[in-house]
C-alpha cells in the first residue's frame, strides 16, 4: 500500500504535458530550470564548483559532512541530459543522510560524446578524489538511472585495471540493459509515468555510438560482476525499467558479490527525488544506513 502522497504524485507525473518538439538542448536547459526554481534544498545546504581531474563539477555538503568522506554521485538523464544543477536535492539529501560530501561530475554527455567519454570523466573524478589522499574507504559511488549504469561501468572497468575499488555502490534504478529487451519494459508500459521502451532505445544508440548496446561496459547486465563492492539497489516496483535492477541484482548475488535489492511496490523511476514523498525520505534514510554500516565495518 503506497502512501497518500506517492499516489497523488503519480497523478502529477501522469497528468504533467509530454514534452514534444523540443531539441535537446532545449530539453537539457528546460530540466536545469525547473530543477533549479522548484526544487528547493535543504536548509544548510551548501554548493561549490570544482574541477576535478579534469572534469568540472559542483561540491555538495551539509552541516553534518565530513571532509574525509566522499559520495561520488553520477547523475541520470539517459546519458544525454542531466547535469549537477539537475541533481542538487539528490545530493544535499544524500550529503545529509550520509554524513559525506558530495560530488557531482558533469561528466561529457552523448550524442555529442558518446561512450567511453561518460566512464573516463567518472574514473577521472574518482582518481582525483584518491590524488586528494582519500582512501578507496573513504568513497562511496553511486548514481541514478544511466548514472547507475556509469557507475557500474566504472567499476567494472577499476576491476579491469586490478585498481582500488570505492568501500560500496548505491544504485537507484539503475539502467543496466541499453538493449530494452527485459520483460518489464512492455508488461509495466501502462504503469510508468515517466519512462518509455521507444525513449531509452534512442537514448541506448546515442550513447552506444558505433559500439553494439549489448557490449558488457555500455549494458552492465551482460558483464561478469565478479569482484565488485557491496551494492544497494532501489527501484520502483511499476516502472518499465525495474528488471534492469532485479536481473542484475540476481547476476551479481550468484556471482558472490553483496547484493542488497529493494524493490518498492507501486512507485516509479527514481522517485528518491520527491524528498516530500514519505518513501522517497525512507529510501534515501536507507541509503544513509547502509553506507554508514559499511564505513564502520571498514574500521574493524
Amino acid at each position: 500500500m503506497i502512501s497518500d502522497d506517492a499516489r497523488k504524485e503519480i497523478d502529477v507525473l501522469f497528468a504533467r504535458p509530454k514534452k514534444v518538439g523540443l531539441t535537446l538542448t532545449e530539453n537539457r536547459r528546460q530540466w536545469e530550470e525547473e530543477c533549479l526554481t522548484t526544487h528547493m534544498l535543504p536548509e544548510g545546504a551548501a554548493v561549490e564548483a570544482v574541477i576535478a581531474g579534469g572534469v568540472p563539477g559542483e561540491w555538495v555538503t551539509m552541516p553534518q559532512s565530513q571532509a574525509g568522506k566522499v559520495f561520488l554521485l553520477l547523475h541520470g538523464g539517459g546519458y544525454n541530459a542531466g547535469s549537477p544543477k539537475t541533481h542538487r536535492r539528490m545530493a544535499a539529501n544524500l550529503a545529509a543522510a550520509t554524513g559525506m560530501r558530495v560530488l557531482v561530475p558533469d561528466y561529457r554527455l552523448a550524442p555529442e560524446h558518446p561512450f567511453p567519454a561518460g566512464v573516463k570523466d567518472a574514473l577521472l573524478a574518482y582518481g582525483w578524489l584518491l590524488s586528494q589522499g582519500l582512501s578507496e574507504a573513504d568513497v562511496v559511488v553511486g548514481g541514478d538511472s544511466a548514472g547507475g549504469g556509469l557507475a557500474l561501468s566504472m567499476l567494472l572497468a577499476l576491476r579491469e585495471a586490478n585498481a582500488k575499488m570505492p568501500l560500496a555502490a548505491v544504485l537507484m534504478a539503475p539502467w543496466t540493459d541499453l538493449t530494452v529487451s527485459s520483460p518489464s519494459y512492455e508488461t509495466l508500459r501502462a504503469k510508468d509515468p515517466i519512462i518509455t521502451r521507444e525513449g531509452l532505445r534512442e537514448a541506448g544508440l546515442w550513447y552506444a555510438g558505433n559500439r553494439d548496446p549489448a557490449d558488457p561496459m555500455l549494458s552492465p547486465l551482460f558483464a561478469d560482476p565478479s569482484g565488485l563492492p557491496p551494492l544497494l539497489i532501489h527501484a520502483g516496483g511499476d516502472e518499465v525499467m525495474v528488471d534492469d535492477s532485479v536481473l542484475f541484482a540476481q547476476k551479481a548475488q550468484a556471482a558472490g558479490v553483496e547484493t542488497i535489492l529493494k524493490v518498492w511496490p507501486g512507485l516509479w523511476h527514481v522517485f528518491h527525488v520527491q524528498s516530500y514523498v514519505p518513501e522517497a525520505a525512507q529510501a534515501i534514510a536507507e541509503i544513509g544506513a547502509f553506507v554508514h554500516e559499511r564505513m564502520g565495518r571498514s574500521k574493524t
